[in-house]
């Protein structure tokens, strides 16, 4: 990885959603972040002032479009607007988390798709391209009529529980739905371990009811994994039925800590030993409770950056 691009066009700016991602995103690629303001008429009205010349320079935007939601991605759509006028070469967005991702199709009559609404808004602002990572449904990508890399956090997940030593036959990795399969099965092939699947139904958003386990669990540790974990309804009571059915032990990791209302409780009470995550989404200090550990996305991103302003393959980090 080369050590600096302080001479040349690449341009890392930050946001207000995730600062600290976004300084060891620049240290990894070696920029200094960009200068700009982001403030707030008195009436909430979202003002950016860009400090520095980026005409005819590429420029990257760090901004999850995590909690506060709403600011975040108006503070993004206004910074992309912003750079258009200023003449950037290209304007590229690095959305760690994509925000109203898990509304992606019609499930009921008049529902919104919110997920192509948020791809329609980034496009029409000026974007270039999207970098982003763990899609709650692939085929969001789909929904981008721009050029768009979709990175991948179970690499990051997987390297961390080969580092801890698992990789042995008691290990077992058990999606808590049917819908997260194909990511379970990623992490097991990288652990060399078989699957489960734990069979549910969702009665309303945010409600989870444990139906009951496919796979072999008994006596073995599990690894729970998901994309998102947002009130932890899901993956505790997941949790708490694989104990009941004889796992010796239960992790759980996921990219996007959403760790919503109860989560942290639920987390805390639960069956749950250990819960890895990574800072795709900032965590105050009051989430980081000694359950969970966090991991960061700033070496791949940094290295998808790089690869992109190279016009390398950017392929190779996918999986």
């Amino acid at each position: 990885m080369p050590n600096s691009y302080l001479n040349s066009k690449l341009k890392i700016f930050s946001l207000n959603s995730n600062q600290s991602l976004a300084e060891e995103i620049a240290q990894e690629v070696g920029v200094e972040l960009g200068q700009c303001t982001v403030k707030q008429f008195s009436d909430g009205e979202i003002q950016i002032n860009i400090e520095e010349s980026i005409r005819g320079c590429d420029v990257f935007v760090i901004q999850s479009t995590c909690s506060p939601v709403n600011e975040n991605l108006m503070e993004l759509l206004i910074m992309v607007d912003a750079l258009k006028r200023a003449s950037a070469k290209t304007i590229n967005i690095v959305m760690p988390y994509y925000g109203y991702a898990r509304q992606d199709r019609k499930a009921r009559a008049r529902e919104p798709i919110t997920a192509k609404l948020v791809a329609n808004l980034l496009e029409t602002a000026g974007a270039t391209r999207v970098i982003t990572l763990d899609l709650h449904a692939p085929q969001i990508q789909g929904f981008f009529d721009i050029l768009i890399d979709h990175l991948m956090g179970v690499p990051i997940l997987g390297e961390y529980f080969l580092e801890k030593g698992f990789n042995n036959e008691d290990l077992v990795i058990v999606s808590p739905d049917h819908g997260g399969v194909t990511r379970a099965r990623k992490l097991a092939e990288r652990l060399k371990a078989p699957i489960a699947i734990i069979d549910k139904r969702r009665p309303k958003p945010n409600v989870a009811e444990v139906m009951n386990i496919v796979g072999n669990i008994d006596g073995k540790i599990a690894i729970l994994i998901d994309d998102i974990i947002d009130t932890a309804g899901t993956i505790t009571l997941a949790a708490n039925a694989l104990v009941e059915n004889g796992a010796k032990e239960v992790y759980a990791c996921c990219t996007h800590p959403v760790l919503s209302g109860p989560a942290i409780e639920r987390i805390d009470n639960s069956k749950i030993k250990e819960l890895i995550v990574t800072n795709s989404i900032p965590l105050n200090e009051d989430k980081l409770i000694d359950k969970i550990s966090q991991l960061s996305v700033a070496p791949l991103i940094g290295e998808a950056i790089i690869r992109v302003y190279e016009q390398q393959s950017v392929s190779t980090l996918f999986d």
